[in-house]
Order: C-alpha cells, then structure tokens, then sequence
C-alpha cells in the first residue's frame, strides 16, 4: 500500500474535504483527488461519495479511516520514541486503560498524581469496554486499566487487582425537582420519582437495583445511559434524579446546577487499579495507588 496515497486520505477526512486538506498540505484539490483514486483503485471501493458540493465517507470509508487513525497514532509514537532517544532525553510512556464505567472526574483525579512526578511522563489514555481493556493488559500494551470493579476469576488474565478507595453514593435532583419531591423522607421520596439509571450492565447499577427492592422503591425510570456525563447532562435540565459518587458532590452541584437530595452509605463504587504486578513497582502506579488511598478516598 502507498502510505502517501492512505495520508491524503486520511488528511481529507478529518479536514472535511479536499479544499481545506489541501491548505493543510500545501498541494491543490486535483492532486489529493488524484490520489485518493489510486488508493480506491487499489482497495477495490470508494472511501467518500459526494453529498451536494461536500464529500462524505462511504461505508468502506469510515472502516479505512479507523485503521489509518491507528496506523498514523504508531507513526507519531515511533517519532517520539526515535526523537527521545537521540536527544537523550528520558520520558516515560504510561499506558492507561479506563473503564467506560469510571466518572471521568474520578479518572482524572486518579491519574492527575502521574504527572506529577520528578521524571517526565507522557500519559496515554484509551477508554473501553473493561473486559477488552483486560485483553490489553494481558498482552502488555496496557500499563494499567482503572476499573470500578475488581477482575473475576473467571477472567484468564495474569494480573492483580489493586483497591483504591471506596465511595459512598449521592443522588441529585434540580432544585425544582428536587422542591416537589421534598414531601416525603429520603430514600422513600424516590418511590415513584423520575429517575435517570446507569446502564444495566454497570456494575453500581446492579447494585442499585438490589438496594431500591430492598427498600420497596420503585422510581419511574426516564432513560438508562452507559455515559455518565449524558446522564448527568440530562438530569441537569431537570430530566430524573441521578446518582453519582458522594465523593464529587461539590463538582457535581457545580457543573449541573443541581442539589443533593440525599446520601446514602448501603450504596458503595469501588475503585481498582489492575496491573501485571502483584507489588506494585512501577512508578506511576504507586503515585496514583497512594494518592487515592490517601487523599482521594482517605483510605
């Protein structure tokens, strides 16, 4: 494959077209186009169609995109390496996986205590699905995957999972909301409230489920999201109470305009750094390891 031919592609995809490509490279719309005919000629099928003056990937487009995304991210990987090693300069590559399941806020605080150590660091982030991050790690192309539950042991992966910490739950509601479910007493106020769920596959969301039986609630359930931030945004605009970890209340109240409409300890999110040591060594895990036992969940 011409990899030149794959650049110009890959360079009026992401620009949006060959105009403002060509701009970037420095050549002329017929060139690129001339190019990237090679490279359909030679794939067998067309990356982009055209919809009114604008071009749009095709099927076959969006699968190309994805692979030349991942071939130029190991280009650019492979310039760093080569130019640290001419200049002499020592920087450490750390490799995170994320769970989908983790707030944001919560991995950002995590591995914020990384960068911060007396050896420069170059942070790589790739968020997944938990059990596809485990596979990474298996293979060593993960330093660390950060998970809110610990790895089974029906999981054939040789590492170890390394608590963090723990947090109590909170849930929140707009004031408004929040003003006409006050009637009753927390937890009961949540029996037939509107209320935005985590995914059913989450990890706290079957944990939830046992604890609302538990307490014979039963809120009127308004959507079910995967994404955090998507719940969150929606119980901002006053959508369905939503819970979050008790830990990020400020942050929470803050960003979304809402209030705490009550806490509860019988609700748990655990937090766990997995890695392929049983002690930990590397020097980016323990920052982040005793930062969390310490400060963030003042274990």
């Amino acid at each position: 494959m011409n990899f030149k031919h794959l650049y110009y592609f890959w360079a009026t995809a992401k620009s949006g077209g060959v105009m403002k490509a060509g701009e970037q490279l420095h050549t002329t719309p017929q060139t690129l186009s001339g190019q990237i005919k090679l490279l359909e000629a030679q794939l067998g099928c067309a990356l982009f169609h055209k919809v009114g003056r604008r071009l749009e990937l095709t099927n076959e487009g969006r699968v190309a995109l994805g692979y030349a995304e991942q071939i130029f991210a190991l280009g650019a990987e492979l310039e760093a390496a080569v130019g640290k090693a001419r200049s002499g300069q020592t920087v450490l590559d750390f490799r995170v996986g994320i769970a989908d399941s983790v707030p944001k806020s919560i991995a950002y605080r995590l591995l914020e205590p990384a960068l911060g150590l007396a050896e420069p660091v170059r942070l790589i982030c790739h968020e997944g699905d938990f059990h596809n991050l485990l596979g990474q790690i298996a293979v060593h192309r993960l330093d660390l995957v950060i998970a809110d539950e610990p790895m089974g042991k029906q999981v054939s992966v040789k590492a170890f999972s390394h608590a963090l910490g723990t947090t109590a739950m909170s849930f929140f509601a707009t004031p408004t909301l929040k003003a006409s479910l006050e009637g009753r007493p927390f937890p009961q106020c949540l029996d037939g409230a509107p209320m935005l769920l985590q995914g059913a596959a989450s990890a706290m969301r079957q944990r939830l489920d046992v604890w609302l039986a538990e307490h014979q609630l039963r809120p009127r359930a308004i959507g079910e999201f995967d994404d955090a931030a998507l719940m969150k945004a929606f119980g901002g605009e006053g959508r369905g109470v939503f819970m979050a970890p008790t830990v990020l209340e400020l942050e929470t109240c803050a960003q979304h305009g809402v209030q705490v409409l009550g806490r509860t300890k019988e609700l748990v999110e655990e937090f766990y750094a997995i890695s392929v040591e049983r002690q930990i060594t590397h020097p980016c895990v323990v920052a982040i390891t005793q930062a969390a036992r310490k400060a963030l969940f003042g274990v």
